[in-house]
């Protein structure tokens, strides 16, 4: 007996031209969940956290835990063990599930058949951040997940007092972003703000120093700069950098100097370097 065609028009055209991609722009994300395994039920405003690097610094956090699903069949090698003496620690259910269904609940994204159901991430006041003395990172909408992941990472391992981003028009705490900062969001204060310039005002106030990350003729050089403290290091989004009304906000413009023939960093990887070029001098000894 012949197996019937498949009909190779409508509708099925657009999932093969939404898998490859249009032409130029074939970057790879999250795969298409599979939809032939029942599917697993979260409560409502709950997240569903992956990866073992973000489940484990998740169990170790300040979050609301529900359960632990693992997939069956994993190999429980140490690190596995590690989680689930974790969650008995805090008393968090286990449960193994098909592979399949964690692939669904996680929209197709890299698992690595660990995944945790939590509370919603729980953003701080700004006064909040004021309240500790050091350095702020301040976030004038950047939009991408995977940089706002990589700056909560480096914001957090450099030893910031916490973290500015918008709340419009702007990537937010989702699990995506904390996959992305390997779990390290879960050990730092993030603030959510309205407005981005009367944020830097309010810290202004309260004695901090805003300094730009740009580029353009009136940004000196990091490395030949001397920075005032407490440092607000405000970055700009992808796109556009710093906006006009945060920019001029900013008593100190700086830049990193460029040898090579590309123009610039991203928005990630400048912040990061900044942050522990703030890092480094505050280690220094005092002359």
């Amino acid at each position: 007996m012949r197996t019937p065609r498949r009909d190779r028009s409508g509708e099925d055209r657009n999932l093969r031209g939404a898998r490859r991609g249009a032409p130029g722009n074939r970057q790879r994300g999250p795969r298409p969940a599979r939809t032939d395994a029942p599917q697993l039920l979260v409560g409502a405003g709950h997240d569903v956290l992956y990866g073992r690097n973000a489940v484990t610094e998740a169990l170790a956090g300040q979050r609301e835990i529900y359960r632990l699903l693992l997939a069956e069949g994993m190999r429980e090698d140490d690190r596995v063990q590690s989680l689930l003496r974790r969650a008995r620690e805090r008393d968090v259910a286990v449960e193994r599930v098909p592979r399949l269904q964690l692939d669904d609940l996680t929209q197709g994204a890299n698992h690595q058949g660990v995944t945790l159901e939590t509370g919603e991430y729980r953003y701080v006041d700004l006064e909040d951040l004021v309240k500790q003395r050091g350095t702020i990172l301040v976030l004038d909408h950047v939009q991408d997940p995977q940089n706002l992941g990589t700056l909560l990472r480096a914001a957090e391992v450099s030893g910031a007092a916490g973290v500015v981003i918008a709340r419009d028009r702007a990537a937010e705490v989702t699990p995506a972003v904390v996959n992305a900062s390997a779990g390290a969001v879960e050990h730092l204060d993030v603030a959510q703000e309205t407005n981005i310039g009367r944020a830097l005002d309010r810290l202004g106030s309260r004695g901090w120093w805003s300094v730009g990350l740009d580029t353009g003729p009136n940004a000196s050089d990091l490395f030949a700069t001397t920075l005032p403290t407490p440092i607000a290091l405000v970055v700009g989004s992808e796109s556009t950098g710093l906006s006009a009304g945060v920019h001029k906000r900013c008593e100190v413009v700086v830049s990193l100097p460029v040898r090579g023939t590309v123009a610039s960093l991203n928005a990630a990887t400048a912040g990061s370097i900044a942050l522990f070029e703030i890092l480094r001098r505050e280690a220094a000894p005092a002359e």
